[in-house]
């Protein structure tokens, strides 16, 4: 098991990118959006391999929600399997599982539970 990402939510998606490509040397992948949903992302890959999900989506600021800030953590488990296996055992111990599993738009195979106060944890493969 690893932390496979940390999510953020931003306003301000470019001016981000480009602060985090110029002072941490981040790598970013390719504009992710999903137009349905007005939701659009990028992923930063650091150095060490550590990766970082920037995020925006002016519906989630209209609807009232965070639209900045830590968003979930993504934990890698391995395989689809463990992904249906800790999402199982997890809702069985009484935690809430928002979503999933399922494969999201960006190819994710994925399932988000949260913790005890309420923070999204993705569980991915």
């Amino acid at each position: 098991m690893k932390i496979e990402h940390i999510g953020l939510w931003v306003q301000d998606l470019p001016t981000i990118k480009k602060f985090y490509e110029t002072y941490f040397n981040a790598h970013t992948g390719d504009l992710y959006e999903n137009k349905k949903k007005h939701f659009q992302s990028y992923f930063l890959t650091f150095d060490d391999g550590a990766r970082l999900e920037i995020m925006t989506d002016p519906d989630h600021h209209a609807a009232g929600l965070p639209s900045r800030g830590y968003a979930h953590l993504a934990v890698s488990l391995g395989s689809k399997t463990a992904v249906d296996d800790y999402a199982k055992r997890l809702q069985a111990a009484g935690y809430q599982v928002t979503s999933g599993p399922r494969t999201t738009g960006d190819g994710y195979y994925e399932a988000v539970v949260l913790d005890p106060e309420g923070n999204p944890i993705e569980l991915t493969v």
